[in-house]
């Protein structure tokens, strides 16, 4: 049976805890309840007062701009294929001196730094 909380139907609740690392599991029921899957995206929203209303994402959507944007791009690259010069060496050399001694783990979770 449903209950109100805050003008919204309750009708399933759960907790878990939260980790040293800021992390947490989401309870199976909440899970299940919203057909959720490993690799999928969930969506969060802050409430005033602090609640959180946490939600399957549905599938992206296409941003019509950048396909459009892409489209533009492809076309001018076909029609005008001179305009397509490698980028110079000396550019590359900048960069590795920027990003030297910086290293990236992509598998690693997000932190507040």
């Amino acid at each position: 049976m449903a209950t109100q909380m805050y003008g919204a139907d309750v009708s399933l609740r759960a907790e878990s805890r939260l980790t040293e690392r800021s992390q947490t599991t989401i309870p199976a029921a909440i899970r299940d309840a919203l057909h959720l899957k490993p690799g999928e995206y969930i969506s969060y929203t802050l409430l005033a007062g602090g609640k959180v209303i946490m939600s399957r994402q549905e599938e992206e959507q296409d941003d019509p701009v950048i396909s459009q944007f892409l489209t533009f791009l492809e076309n001018d690259m076909k029609k005008n294929p001179q305009n397509i010069v490698p980028v110079p060496v000396t550019f590359w050399e900048s960069i590795k001196g920027l990003t030297a001694g910086v290293e990236v783990d992509l598998d690693a979770p997000l932190t507040d730094d």
